[in-house]
């Protein structure tokens, strides 16, 4: 399985799991899935970790910010010549599907604004990481773009979250619990702060 992962997925990470990771375990089992190829992150995610949150995210996950386990990992992925499967449809789809209208006609935004928009959309990370899910799909890959986005609520934004495009085109998505949950090879524990308790 392939996963691409989105910069808030791995905010999420480092704030509310790896805290309570004291064996590195979990820390450990996302570095070698990121070495392996098989958790992607690409350019534009990476650019926003550098300031999301103030950098936590490669103070944290530390190896982000080792140059020789990048270039070993061949990450940040690079995503800038990268183009849908079928290019023409996809554009289609951005200026049409994708897009809030009710936000577009509060906004009074008319079609020059509207294009200089949807181009910087395109090259947003969201799309990018759409769009290089698309073409590992064309390879047969199993793939999935891990988001903490829900398709419900739009924050008053121009154009439909992660899950929502993706739904149209098809794209496998889930959150970073339900992709933990995936593998087996994690077990997360909790236990009592009272070793012995007693009904009597």
């Amino acid at each position: 399985m392939k996963v691409v992962i989105d910069t808030n997925s791995l905010l999420s990470l480092v704030r509310y799991y790896l805290p309570f990771d004291k064996k590195s375990i979990l820390f450990d089992f996302f570095k070698s899935k990121i070495e392996e190829g098989e958790i992607i992150i690409i350019d534009k995610v990476y650019e926003e970790c550098k300031y999301v949150a103030k950098g936590i995210i490669l103070h944290k996950l530390n190896c982000l910010a080792d140059d020789e386990f990048l270039k070993l990992s061949k990450l940040p992925l690079k995503t800038k010549d990268l183009l849908p499967p079928n290019p023409a449809e996809f554009l289609e789809l951005m200026g049409n599907h994708f897009v809030n209208w009710t936000v577009r006609k509060q906004r009074k935004i008319d079609n020059v604004e509207f294009e200089t928009l949807k181009n910087n959309q395109i090259e947003d990370a969201d799309i990018r990481q759409i769009v290089l899910c698309l073409n590992l799909m064309q390879t047969d890959e199993n793939v999935v773009l891990v988001t903490e986005e829900t398709a419900g609520g739009n924050d008053n934004k121009l154009f439909k979250k992660i899950p929502a495009m993706c739904k149209e085109l098809g794209v496998k998505t889930m959150t970073l619990p339900e992709l933990i949950e995936q593998y087996e090879e994690i077990e997360l524990h909790f236990k009592s702060p009272n070793p012995v308790l007693s009904l009597f």
